[in-house]
């Protein structure tokens, strides 16, 4: 027992030392948000829960905004919205009640007759509250959707000119700018997107910062004379990463706090994108879209209070808790299976185990986590939980197998086996689960092809479950003796995709990198030769098809004699 005991306490340790390593907190210079110096101004939406703009019945209740412009006045001095549908032609004036200025939205698109409806019902907005709004932004992004051409903007922008006493502007991406630079003539300032995060080639969140710095002079230089207005800036806290990327805790504090550091000792307005974690963003544009806000959307809290160190993972005790113990229900489940086999395993056979618990420990958290944020709707917890759930028991019945012996069984074995040549219970778990994976490999891959922008990386359930089974597939072989169709054909999906998964996303895409090499693992797992155990079980059923064959001839010869 010294050999398991052994590698038992080192994978403990190994776990513990990882989860220590990932949870480690970082102290920025500046706080992302502080109260103490508030901010020029905040992109705000009050959807909360299952709460969408695309519900054209959805009514806001004026308590629910109160609320939210309650909490958000003690960290900003200013708010911009979108719309002013939904209930959203009430902030205003609840806003006036607590002190904050309003970036009154008009939100328009190829609806002319409701463009018009929109833009009178802003004018009587800034009419009624003129202390409280201080401009009206006429359309958002309507020349990136191709919703409207640039001279239709125009003529709208210039009639709500002519009726307002406060500015007047229009706010798209740093691109449709420079390639409508006429419709400069008719804003009082230019309102401009910077997310770095969905540029064709996003820069790292280290440099992100800057990135945004140096498109803003590009800015200053393309529209003299005119104010620019940073109407949108911000990173996401969740989601896949595109190129180098990566959406974070730490580094949307860090975005955060740097680029207001650079905003006040330059001297530029920006108004941080966004207040709330919108949920129902979700749909449209994966996890990523619904985790951009400094404030949480369930708890409506700040998500990083001054003073504070900033982690990726605040509940890692939690989840290094639950790693340690599913370490050791692994091993657990390895001694026990030992009174099945008279002869002792192998080294490599502990040393599997031990792989296979290690990595579980460290990525069950991870796991978990992921299913929490990256489910939508009814299909993607079913997606998320059976992975989960696939990356819990691979590792518990491999441990098993590896044990005994046994070798992997093949998919016809679980499906179709020929009657009284069915697995042992264990071993058919096993494979149950070997099936589940495999399929919901194939899903994730073929999604990352056809899918890829809002698509997450599935690589902690992924990895869970094909360590494992990698390791079983390699140590308990026996003779080769031939490769089953379906395992074949799924293991040249996963080598045909996973190549080209890693190209589409770039090298310095670690999730993409990590992924990929979980699903060519996983085809290298499927591709190898069955054994001669289950070679035997495919020729007893051909044998006695055949035996069959041989007396229905042998009756039939008998009938024709007689």
């Amino acid at each position: 027992m010294r050999t398991p005991l052994a590698l038992f306490f080192i994978s403990l340790g190994i776990v513990a030392s990882v989860w220590w390593w990932l949870a480690l907190p970082v102290t920025l210079a500046r706080a992302p948000i502080d109260p103490a110096a508030k901010l020029e101004c905040v992109s705000y939406a009050p959807f909360r829960g299952d709460q969408t703009p695309h519900d054209p019945d959805l009514v806001v209740s004026p308590d629910q905004i109160a609320e939210d412009l309650a909490e958000l006045s003690k960290i900003t001095r200013c708010i911009r919205t979108y719309s002013i549908d939904n209930g959203l032609d009430k902030v205003p004036e609840l806003a006036s009640k607590v002190g904050l200025k309003v970036l009154l939205g008009v939100w328009i698109g190829r609806d002319r007759a409701k463009n018009a409806l929109l833009a009178d019902t802003a004018i009587s907005l800034v009419r009624d509250h003129p202390a409280t709004v201080t401009a009206v932004i006429v359309g958002s992004e309507v020349l990136l959707r191709g919703e409207m051409i640039a001279s239709d903007l125009r003529e709208i922008i210039r009639s709500v000119k002519q009726r307002v006493a406060v500015p007047v502007t229009y706010a798209d991406v740093w691109e449709y700018w420079l390639r409508n630079r006429d419709v400069g003539a008719d804003v009082d300032f230019v309102t401009v997107h910077f997310l770095p995060y969905w540029e064709d080639v996003p820069p790292r969140a280290e440099d992100a910062a800057a990135h945004v710095d140096q498109l803003r002079l590009q800015m200053v230089a393309a529209f003299p004379g005119k104010e620019i207005l940073i109407g949108e800036t911000g990173w996401p806290s969740f989601g896949r990463m595109r190129n180098g990327a990566l959406p974070s805790r730490i580094n949307q504090a860090r975005f955060i706090s740097e680029i207001l550091d650079r905003a006040e000792r330059q001297k530029f307005r920006v108004n941080l994108f966004e207040a709330y974690d919108e949920p129902w963003k979700r749909r449209w544009e994966g996890t990523v879209g619904g985790y951009w806000g400094a404030l949480d959307g369930t708890d409506r809290k700040l998500k990083y209070p001054d003073g504070a160190d900033i982690s990726n993972y605040p509940f890692w005790i939690l989840q290094m808790t639950f790693g340690l113990v599913f370490c050791a229900c692994i091993f657990g489940a390895a001694l026990l299976t030992l009174r099945l086999r008279l002869s002792s395993p192998s080294l490599a056979s502990w040393v599997a185990v031990a792989i296979s618990a290690t990595v579980g420990g460290i990525l069950l958290g991870i796991g978990a986590g992921k299913m929490l944020h990256e489910s939508f709707g009814l299909g993607g917890w079913l997606i998320q939980g059976l992975l989960l759930a696939a990356g819990i028991a691979a590792p518990l019945l491999s441990a098993h197998a590896l044990m005994t012996g046994r070798p992997l069984p093949t998919f016809a074995e679980i499906l179709g086996p020929p009657e009284g040549k069915r697995p042992p219970l264990m071993t058919a778990m096993l494979g149950v689960v070997l099936i589940v994976t495999t399929v919901l490999a194939a899903q994730t891959a073929l999604s990352l092809v056809f899918d890829a922008r809002w698509r997450d990386f599935p690589f902690a359930g992924l990895t869970m479950a094909v360590v494992p089974f990698f390791a079983v597939a390699f140590l308990n072989s026996g003779e080769a003796y031939a490769r089953p169709l379906a395992e074949t054909v799924f293991a040249g999906l996963f080598a045909v995709t996973a190549p080209y998964i890693a190209l589409n996303e770039g090298m310095e895409n670690w999730q993409s990198l990590w992924t990929c090499a979980a699903y060519l693992a996983l085809g290298i797992t499927l591709w190898r030769p069955r054994t001669v155990a289950i070679a035997e079980t495919a020729l007893d059923a051909t044998t006695a098809v055949l035996g069959e064959v041989g007396a229905t001839s042998r009756r039939a010869e008998v009938r024709q004699a007689s």
